[in-house]
């Protein structure tokens, strides 16, 4: 049994039925003597180019094991399929444990985005509150006041 890397790109407007083709996918794998090590969906990326009028797509990455006679029938399912506009099968010699540089780069977006969400909330609020420079002018304004009287 060899050791495989899939990336699946499928269209972007199906990006809420990822859970209804992981599962048909998956089902077309095992159906084929493919186990499957370990799924990673990626989500919404934008492409490098155009691929049948679509600039995003919806990454699945999917380690496997199986049969090299039976990869063939899989691919040739997989391209008359129309929510997938691209795929792409490597053969690896071991399969790493650790989450796929995509995924991380995906995650870290995430998380940098609600970052700086928070920071502008919390810029905003510090705008409003009052500077010292403008307590301790009104201070010194009102200690001019009573000197005066």
């Amino acid at each position: 049994m060899k050791k495989y890397e899939a990336v699946i790109v499928l269209n972007p407007n199906l990006s809420s039925k990822v859970d209804e083709f992981k599962k048909d996918f998956e089902k077309l794998l095992k159906d084929n003597s493919f186990s499957i090590v370990k799924t990673e969906d990626i989500g919404r990326r934008q492409l490098a180019y155009s691929i049948a009028n679509h600039n995003k797509g919806h990454y699945i990455l999917f380690n496997l094991e199986g049969d090299p006679s039976k990869l063939l029938e899989i691919e040739t399912k997989i391209k008359y399929n129309e929510s997938i506009i691209r795929h792409l099968f490597l053969v690896v010699k071991e399969h790493n444990g650790a989450d796929s540089s995509l995924l991380i780069e995906s995650k870290n977006k995430k998380s940098d985005t609600s970052e700086s969400v928070s920071k502008t909330e919390s810029e905003e609020l510090v705008s409003e509150e009052p500077k010292n420079e403008d307590v301790a002018e009104e201070s010194t304004n009102s200690e001019e006041e009573k000197e005066n009287e």
